[in-house]
């Protein structure tokens, strides 16, 4: 990441903090995640400050706006500036597609959509006043799904969200175009994450993909970290499927 600071919503576990960790291995300058579990964050800077870089940590319910903007304010004024904002922070609540309640719709709508928004337009006010560095202020990265994509009857909420990220990322882009700032997202497939195997997915991520398996972790990672590091100087408004095939299939 050459030096870039890299804030990371969502990022105190599962791939919020291997992204810290991915970032920090990549050359990234300075760390700061927001997370609602304030423990959690602290455990995923360890390998930041364990290389001596500057991090910081807030916390917040992402759901409600002016918490996020004091979040992010709190970790950009401790790191000086933020070059690379990653959202990562959702749910994945499963739900057959006649028996989703309002509470279901409510949660999902209020982290995985508000969320990305709110955080995005606290970047974005920051980005907006930073010098460029070739000619880009700021990269804001979304991680939506492939569920965006395809009929998911089982967990239609969840996909419906996804889908509204790609839509929000696409309209970001358009009007912070003019500041030099890129905002593009990621679409993973399913991946063969310790909770998968848990639930009892992993069979399932294996009959959806052409490779017969579910992502690594690592493989999205390194997608979101290409769209959000320096190589990227050009793209924006796309979104980056991940799929191993299964959006063809």
């Amino acid at each position: 990441m050459q030096d870039l600071s890299v804030v990371i919503v969502g990022g105190g576990a599962g791939l919020g903090a291997l992204l810290a960790q991915m970032a920090v291995d990549a050359g990234a300058g300075a760390i700061g995640i927001i997370d609602l579990n304030a423990q959690a964050a602290e455990a995923a800077l360890k390998p930041a400050r364990d290389r001596g870089l500057p991090t910081a940590m807030a916390t917040a319910d992402i759901q409600n706006g002016p918490e996020c903007r004091a979040a992010f304010a709190e970790v950009a004024g401790a790191l000086g500036r933020v070059d690379t904002l990653i959202n990562c922070a959702a749910i994945y609540p499963r739900r057959p597609i006649m028996e989703i309640s309002d509470a279901d719709w409510d949660a999902s709508n209020g982290i995985n959509i508000k969320g990305t928004y709110h955080m995005m337009v606290a970047a974005a006010d920051q980005m907006r006043g930073q010098d460029p560095k070739d000619q880009v202020r700021g990269r804001i990265v979304n991680l939506t799904s492939v569920d965006a994509f395809k009929a998911h009857p089982q967990n239609a909420h969840y996909a419906a969200t996804k889908a509204a990220v790609v839509s929000l990322t696409r309209s970001f882009a358009q009007h912070l175009a003019a500041d030099g700032i890129l905002v593009n997202s990621v679409a993973p497939a399913g991946m063969a994450t310790e909770r998968a195997r848990q639930l009892g997915f992993l069979d399932e991520l294996a009959k959806a993909s052409p490779l017969n398996r579910g992502a690594q972790p690592k493989e999205i990672a390194e997608w979101v970290l290409m769209t959000g590091g320096p190589k990227n100087t050009y793209m924006t408004g796309e979104n980056v499927i991940v799929s191993g095939g299964y959006i063809y299939a």
